[in-house]
Parts: structure tokens; sequence; C-alpha cells
């Protein structure tokens, strides 16, 4: 990772395979229909509110910053992305869950997970589920439960072994079944609203069992 000049404007890119096929192909396939924005970079306790400079420097620290060059993995870089909420939002949106905590005694137990979304909403694009540890349990999309469109990606915060371990559904209502473990099992279940931006996280405990 290196940091870019930031007394000019530069656009860094680094094409995806498929990116570059397409690019390659030729005849305008290859075509960008959705960006996002993110500031990882910033750190917005720089903001001095007593700069002896007056109103126009409170953000000069912040302004003069280096910027992260473009790098492909998704777990060092646009982990804070930029939401669009409607105008006159006053307050963040938050995902609501009717519980804080799951436990499971027994495999193949199921509970139901239906997210609301307060201060937003993710009725269009839905919910991405990710439970760190498929070791635990399964993740089925509920019937009904589907979503009208995917948006974009979300941010992950797992290491490369927790990534392999993981598993990822979208959906407006997930299902969430345990499986047979000889040992306890305690992993975490997060969910990102993808049109709102919000995030929660809660554990998720499967009990030893036969």
């Amino acid at each position: 990772m290196g940091f870019l000049d930031n007394t000019t404007q530069t656009i860094d890119a680094i094409l995806t395979k498929k990116g570059r096929e397409l690019l390659a192909r030729g005849n305008n396939e290859f075509k960008i229909t959705k960006f996002a924005l993110g500031d990882d970079e910033i750190d917005y306790g720089l903001y001095d509110v007593s700069h002896p400079d007056g109103t126009n420097s409170y953000g000069a620290a912040i302004e003069n910053m280096p910027l992260l060059e473009a790098i492909p993995d998704e777990n060092q870089i646009m982990r804070y992305k930029l939401v669009t909420l409607p105008k006159n939002t006053v307050k963040l949106p938050v995902i609501k869950l009717a519980s804080s905590a799951l436990t499971f005694t027994t495999a193949n137990e199921q509970q139901i997970i239906s997210p609301a979304t307060t201060n937003g909403n993710d009725g269009k694009g839905g919910y991405t589920f990710i439970l760190h540890n498929s070791d635990a349990a399964d993740l089925f999309v509920s019937a009904g439960g589907g979503v009208e469109q995917r948006g974009g990606t979300v941010p992950v915060f797992l290491s490369d072994a927790d990534r392999k371990r993981s598993t990822t559904v979208i959906g407006k209502v997930v299902n969430i079944v345990s499986k047979a473990t000889t040992s306890a099992i305690t992993t975490q279940l997060t969910i990102f609203g993808n049109d709102s931006g919000a995030s929660q996280t809660i554990s998720v405990t499967v009990s030893a069992n036969s």
C-alpha cells in the first residue's frame, strides 16, 4: 500500500480480471454503471476549531492528508463507504433485530432473522448476511425473502482465514440452521443494509451436540 500525491487531482484505478476482459474487447463493452466513495484515510479528529488562522483553516490538516492508492482488497480499502440518504435526514439508519444474540443447543435448530431498518429503508436491496464461521450453521434465504435487485458490494472486515470459513447470502429474511458439532462454537453474524449502508453484528453460539 502506498500514498498518492494530493497536490494534484489523480484518478488511480485497478481493473478486475473481468474489467480488463471487457476493455480488451472494445465496442463500448466496458462501461462504469456504479461506483462507491469512501473516506478511509480521513481522521476527522484533526478538525481543529481552535486553529489560530480562523474558520477557513479548521480543516487544513484533513485537506493536506495523503490519499491511499487503489488496491483490490476490500478488506483493506473502502471499508468506510459514503452513502446517499434522503434530504433532511437527521439520523443515521440503524438495523434493528429481535435479539442481540442467537443460541442453538441442538443440531438442525432453526431461527428466522428478519431485520428492520429505522431512519432508512432497505426494502428494495435487502440485506447482506455474513456468518463468520460456517462450521456453526447454514444460512438460507426464507421463502418470499428475496430481493428485487442486488446493489453494490458491502465491506467485509474478516481475516483471510475467516473469509474462507464464512458464508454470505443476500435477502430480506433468512433462516439460520445450526449444524452438528462436537465442540461449542461461538461466532458472529454481520448484517449490512444494501440500500442504507447500516450494519449490525450479533453473536451466534452453537452448543456441542451429537
